[in-house]
C-alpha cells in the first residue's frame, strides 16, 4: 500500500520546504515513486481551463519542488482550501469549521497505489488551518497519518512548542528535524538536550546549523517589498542578500565594517556618495538608497561597471532597515541555490534512515 506522511511545523517558516526537498530527492534515489502537496494552499496559480473552470489549486510552493525534482504534473497534489482574507472571511459568514466533502475529495487525490509515498506539507503553526479543518493536528488525524516536524530551535524554551504539538498530535507524532541551530551549539544540543527531549517522548532525527544562504532573500524580493526603483542592473536581481549594513558612519569605518562582511545589501542616504562607494568596492549585493536627492552619474557608472543593482526608495532609512530585515528568513524557498544546497543539509544532518523506518518506508 502507498504511505502518506505529513511535515508540519509549530511556527511559520521553520524549514519544512527544505526538509521536503532532502527527504523527497532520497526518496527519489532509492526509486521510491514520490507526489508533494499541501492540502491548505498559501500561494498559488490557478490551474483554469479554456472554459474559465478553476480545474487544480497548485500551491507556488508544490510547483517550485516538482520543478527541481523533475516530478510530472501528475505527481504534484492539488490543495482543497486557499488561506487568504477573501476565504477566510466566508468561511466565517458560512460558519464553517471543518473541511466536510472537501476532505474526502483531497483523500480522493492521494495515490493508493503500491509504493507510491504522498508527502504533504501542512501549514505554518499548529493552529493555522484550523478555520478549514486543515490544521496540523486535523491532518494527520483525518487521514491517518505519521508527522514530522521541522522545528525552529531557538533555546530550552523552544521545547515548549513541542510539548504542545505531541499533546496534539499524540502517536501521529513522528519525531522531530531541529532547524536554525547555531553551529556552536550543535555538539551541546546534541549530547544534552536530544537525549532529555527524547525521555519527554520527543524523537530528533537531526539537528540542523543555521544557513545565512537559507534565510537570505534576492535583491528582486527587496524590490517589491520596499517598492523600490531599480535605477541601474535590473538583469542583476537574481543576486542574493545574506546580511544588511547601514551606512551611516564615516568612510574609514564603514570600509572597515564592509570588509568583515558578505554579500549584502548596504542602505544609506542619497546624499552618502563616499559611503556608497565605499559599499561598491566590499562584498555588495545591493546599494538601497534612501531620502532626497538622486544617486551621482559616477555611482551608477561605477554600479553599472561592478553590476551591482542600485535601488532608490522613498522611505527613510529606518523603515527601510526594517522592512529588509523582516525578509530575512521570512521568504520561500524559491531558488535553485538555495535548494541545492538544502539537498545537502538534509543529507549531512539528518538521520534519514531513521526518519524513513519510523514512516514505515524502505530506504
Amino acid at each position: 500500500m502507498s504511505k502518506t506522511f505529513l511535515i508540519g511545523s509549530c511556527e511559520p517558516f521553520s524549514g519544512k520546504s527544505a526538509l521536503v526537498l532532502g527527504i523527497a530527492r532520497n526518496l527519489i534515489a532509492s526509486n521510491h515513486l514520490v507526489r508533494f502537496g499541501k492540502p491548505l494552499a498559501t500561494s498559488l496559480e490557478l490551474n483554469v481551463s479554456e472554459g474559465g473552470d478553476i480545474q487544480d489549486m497548485i500551491d507556488d510552493d508544490v510547483r517550485f519542488v516538482g520543478e527541481t525534482l523533475k516530478l510530472s504534473v501528475d505527481d504534484l497534489i492539488p490543495s482543497i482550501q486557499f488561506l487568504a482574507a477573501s476565504t477566510a472571511s466566508k468561511r466565517i459568514q458560512d460558519s464553517i469549521l471543518d473541511a466536510g466533502t472537501k476532505f474526502g475529495e483531497f483523500k480522493s487525490y492521494l495515490d493508493s497505489s503500491k509504493d507510491v509515498i504522498n508527502i504533504l506539507e501542512a501549514a505554518g503553526s499548529l493552529h493555522e488551518g484550523l478555520l478549514y479543518g486543515l490544521s496540523l493536528s486535523q491532518l494527520a488525524k483525518g487521514l491517518d497519518a505519521k508527522v514530522l516536524l521541522a522545528h525552529f530551535w531557538q533555546d530550552s524554551r523552544s521545547v515548549e512548542a513541542l510539548l504542545e504539538a505531541k499533546n496534539q498530535l499524540g502517536d501521529h507524532l513522528s519525531g522531530v528535524v531541529l532547524n536554525a541551530v547555531n553551529p556552536d551549539q550543535i555538539k551541546e544540543i546534541k549530547e544534552k538536550i536530544v537525549p532529555s527531549l527524547k525521555k519527554l517522548g520527543l524523537d530528533v532525527f537531526g539537528v540542523m546549523p543555521r544557513s545565512p544562504l537559507l534565510r537570505s532573500v534576492t535583491v528582486e524580493e527587496l524590490v517589491r517589498r520596499l517598492n523600490a526603483r531599480v535605477i541601474c542592473c535590473s538583469e542583476r536581481l537574481e543576486l542574493m542578500v545574506e546580511t544588511l549594513s547601514i551606512g551611516a558612519m564615516s568612510v574609514n569605518s564603514a570600509m572597515e565594517f564592509f570588509r568583515r562582511r558578505r554579500n549584502m545589501a548596504v542602505v544609506t542616504g542619497a546624499d552618502r556618495t563616499d559611503i556608497q562607494l565605499a559599499a561598491l568596492e566590499a562584498s555588495t549585493q545591493c546599494l538601497i538608497l534612501t531620502g532626497a536627492g538622486e544617486p551621482l552619474p559616477q555611482l551608477i557608472n561605477r554600479s553599472e561597471e561592478l553590476e551591482v543593482p542600485l535601488l532608490k526608495v522613498d522611505r527613510d532609512t529606518l523603515s527601510t532597515v526594517e522592512v529588509i530585515e523582516q525578509a530575512f528568513g521570512h521568504v520561500r524557498l524559491h531558488e535553485t541555490v538555495k535548494a541545492t544546497y538544502a539537498f545537502r543539509l538534509v543529507q549531512e544532518h539528518c538521520d534519514l534512515d531513521q526518519i524513513f523506518k519510523t514512516l514505515g518506508i524502505s530506504s
